[in-house]
């Protein structure tokens, strides 16, 4: 960190900031009280499941289709710092938000909850934009991948802490019920979430731009009409995101799959926790070694190789039988987890034309969300038609072999020419 600037510095600590949010918000922690104060409200267990997906659903297909024209806009002079401190504001209000309301108000949870996802995807939107204002294009695949392995790091902070304040309550040797436990660790998540963002909020500005217009969300819509009706002046930008609908799919997939597969095949709780934790720990000095080989091997090479170890992850998990195994497929998953994530997002940060950033990360968005349908569902009916989960897993695979062909096809730039028409 201490190679590193002051700009990029504060970039790479927002990561480090909002980890918090996913590893505890959207992953560990508040899934499991939500069911809790829906259970105790007398709510099925499968009604309050598929209140949980619809929401998830509902909160990522409105920031999906607002992220191509919010990010149009934020391409103008101040904007892109105006979007991101709104929509990450959004998401610590109502973070914290979730730590006051009655444990029996579970339609209210879930609404606050539905908030905070269109909090942390908007601010994201532009906090990736930001990273050419931050960096020079060479060291985009270095800052990028410190990103994430800084996010691996400061997610695991406050879930060790929030876990214990858990565990303690549950034991009864912290005076505190585990609803209040629980309300201290979203409490905790949202100060993190704020206290690390401020030297973003402070040192990072907006540097490439495009110039303020009369009417700037009407011209934001035409610009983005031009950018479709000159869409082969953007072919590599687009083959890219094809490319990465496909193996990013199958990379959350087996991150949001995980979980589910391990209690499939006998997987303990406890043991899936230590794991859990453990993988993000490795993450860390992987993203980093991603983000160091792809500047002596190029990020597409390393991104390939990437996509080379989930295609193995997903044929070792078919003969996947032990915890150990289980340790294995993790400890594989998290090699290359967070270098595939983090150079896809610098890969894509050279492609696109700067003053123009904000708007092709909307769409990089709606690429990222809409990508967590196909896997799922690959999963889910390949393995209720082979009657286990293990073949559903390892259909994983044909996503891969997708994004990988397509891949290949994708330049490492854009040439000067298409960085002009994408500009005007």
């Amino acid at each position: 960190m201490k190679r590193l600037s002051k700009q990029e510095k504060s970039w790479v600590f927002y990561d480090w900031a909002n980890s918090a949010y996913s590893l505890l918000i959207t992953t560990a922690i508040f899934p499991l009280y939500f069911k809790s104060a829906a259970n105790d409200a007398g709510v099925a267990a499968v009604d309050s499941t598929a209140y949980w997906g619809i929401a998830n659903s509902i909160a990522t297909l409105l920031i999906s289709i607002c992220a191509p024209i919010l990010g149009t806009i934020g391409d103008y002079k101040g904007f892109k710092k105006r979007f991101f401190t709104f929509f990450f504001g959004l998401g610590i209000v109502f973070t914290l938000l979730l730590a006051f309301v009655p444990h029996h108000q579970w339609l209210i949870l879930l609404i606050c909850y539905m908030f905070t996802v269109i909090g942390f995807a908007g601010a994201n939107i532009f906090y990736d934009a930001f990273l050419v204002d931050v960096t020079s294009e060479e060291r985009m695949n270095r800052i990028s991948a410190r990103g994430f392995a800084m996010g691996y790091i400061g997610s695991t902070i406050p879930f060790i802490l929030s876990i214990a304040l858990i565990i303690l309550s549950s034991k009864g040797i912290l005076p505190l019920s585990v609803t209040v436990a629980s309300q201290a660790a979203f409490a905790i998540t949202a100060l993190w979430w704020g206290l690390f963002t401020i030297p973003m909020l402070k040192n990072v500005e907006q540097v490439y731009y495009v110039e303020r217009v009369p009417n700037p969300v009407s011209n934001s819509f035409k610009r983005m009409v031009g950018t479709f009706k000159h869409i082969k002046s953007y072919r590599a930008l687009f083959l890219f995101l094809v490319a990465y609908f496909f193996y990013i799919d199958g990379v959350d997939t087996v991150i949001t799959m995980s979980t589910v597969f391990g209690t499939d095949i006998g997987i303990s709780s406890n043991n899936l926790l230590i794991i859990l934790f453990a993988t993000q720990i490795v993450a860390c000095p992987f993203s980093i070694l991603y983000g160091k080989l792809a500047e002596k091997f190029r990020a597409k090479k390393m991104l390939l190789v990437g996509i080379f170890v989930y295609i193995v992850i997903c044929s070792y998990a078919y003969f996947l039988d032990s915890t150990l195994d289980f340790w294995i497929l993790a400890m594989l998953v998290a090699s290359s987890q967070g270098g595939i994530q983090a150079l896809s997002r610098s890969y894509f940060a050279r492609l696109v034309p700067k003053e123009n950033a904000n708007e092709f990360f909307g769409f990089y968005n709606i690429f990222y969300k809409f990508a967590a349908i196909l896997g799922p569902t690959l999963v889910g009916v390949t393995g209720k038609l082979a009657g286990d989960t293990k073949s559903g897993i390892f259909s994983l695979i044909i996503l891969f072999v997708i994004g990988g062909a397509i891949l290949l096809r994708v330049p490492e730039k854009i040439d000067s020419s298409q960085s002009n028409t994408v500009s005007s």
